[in-house]
């Protein structure tokens, strides 16, 4: 794509990757981008730079507006591979150019590349940078979601470089959120935005509400969002904030997540009663297959959902290995104000549901206990008692539910 402008002088220079569907793990069915922005005046400036593989692109884009030898700053918000592996690209053509970066910015990209020759401005919250008639304010946002992340600002043209926070993985036509929604539809946007925040941001919920707070402290209101990933926010700007608070403050739907998985379908079976018995509630539910589902589309499902019920055999008296990856994937990601029970089958020997609970206690969810288990394939008893069971679950997410 050619060069997009945000704001007159201010123009969106990265690459879209309509190809990708493993970003480290995260999978990707709607591919992505890699946002960075060139701001021409009196000292031309560089907003973050792209992955590696799309160099060219960036440099193509750049050169369509300016000489590369002319910029004379270079802004890293954050130095995950994906925002900054071309810098070396860059900074050998523009190398009168002052990157400013956060210290552990600083300390990272010595990891990265030799920065022995390259000039560096380390930047803390509030820090400004005039380059013409714009100035640039730096605001520190370690955590979200790495040590050296930041936000650049532009009050001016009140626009917020906001690196990977109101990103999405997608991959567009159309570089705005309305020219999106004109495409496509709201409801993609906002689950891209779900499935981004769920994957990625979770863990950071209290920190998320603290850095909106200090935004609105220093007067910060942008028109533009403009981050490191997907599309740029112009239209639906408190849309997206109110969602963002929402997260961070545990926000979720009136719903229960099964998710399972299954060696001979006994286990699977079970889905079908205790599904029924949630919905009989007035609760509604999704049925979630670990094997037969991308690990993030059932991340972003249990995220959504008040309520959560995990489904295992037994194997050698624990847990299933795939119900056992994905609540590694959820330890690390903290969730909380989710309540989780889980049910499963055994044969020789139980183990599994007791092996869920242990790892559901660890991460620190609310449980529903006891668990529920039955001896090889459900009878028809065992299905009137899978019933019964997601009653009493979905009875107790309401409880739980209506505490929020």
């Amino acid at each position: 794509m050619k060069p997009v402008e945000l704001k007159k002088g201010i123009y969106w220079v990265g690459a879209t990757d309509w190809a990708v569907r493993d970003f480290h793990g995260y999978e990707t069915p709607r591919g992505t981008s890699y946002n960075n922005y060139l701001i021409k005046d009196t000292e031309i400036t560089l907003v973050d730079t792209v992955k590696h593989d799309f160099s060219h692109v960036t440099l193509e884009n750049i050169k369509r507006l300016v000489d590369p030898s002319k910029i004379r700053h270079v802004v890293i918000n954050h130095i995950e591979n994906d925002h900054v592996t071309s810098l070396d690209k860059i900074m050998a053509l523009s190398p009168e150019a002052t990157i400013h970066i956060t210290e552990r910015g600083k300390k990272g990209l010595d990891r990265f590349f030799d920065t022995s020759k390259w000039n560096f401005n380390l930047v803390k919250t509030g820090d400004t940078l005039k380059i013409g008639k714009r100035t640039l304010i730096f605001i520190e946002t370690p955590m979200l979601h790495w040590p050296d992340s930041m936000m650049t600002y532009s009050p001016e043209e009140r626009i917020l470089f906001s690196q990977d926070a109101f990103g999405q993985h997608l991959a567009s036509a159309g570089r705005f959120d309305d020219e999106f929604c004109k495409s496509e539809s709201m409801v993609e946007l906002e689950d891209a935005v779900v499935d981004y925040y769920a994957n990625i941001l979770m863990p950071f919920g209290p920190l998320i509400n603290g850095k909106i707070e200090d935004l609105k402290k220093l007067g910060i209101e942008p028109e533009i969002i403009a981050p490191d990933h997907g599309v740029i926010w112009r239209s639906h700007i408190p849309k997206v904030l109110e969602s963002y608070l929402g997260m961070a403050n545990g926000k979720a739907e009136l719903s229960v997540s099964i998710i399972y998985d299954t060696m001979w379908q006994s286990t699977e079976r079970m889905t079908i009663p205790i599904a029924e018995g949630i919905r009989d509630e007035g609760v509604n539910y999704k049925i979630l297959k670990l094997r037969a589902t991308p690990m993030n589309v059932i991340i972003k499902e249990f995220w959504k959902s008040r309520g959560a019920l995990i489904g295992t055999p037994t194997l050698n008296n624990i847990m299933f290995p795939s119900v056992a990856g994905f609540l590694s994937h959820i330890r690390g990601l903290r969730p909380k104000g989710r309540i989780a029970g889980s049910f499963g089958s055994f044969g020789w020997g139980g183990g599994g549901v007791r092996d869920v609970f242990a790892k559901i206690r660890e991460i620190g969810l609310e449980t529903f206990e006891p668990g529920f288990e039955i001896l090889y394939r459900p009878s028809q008893d065992d299905e009137a008692s899978c019933y019964d069971f997601g009653k009493k679950f979905a009875r107790r997410v309401k409880k739980y539910h209506s505490t929020f």
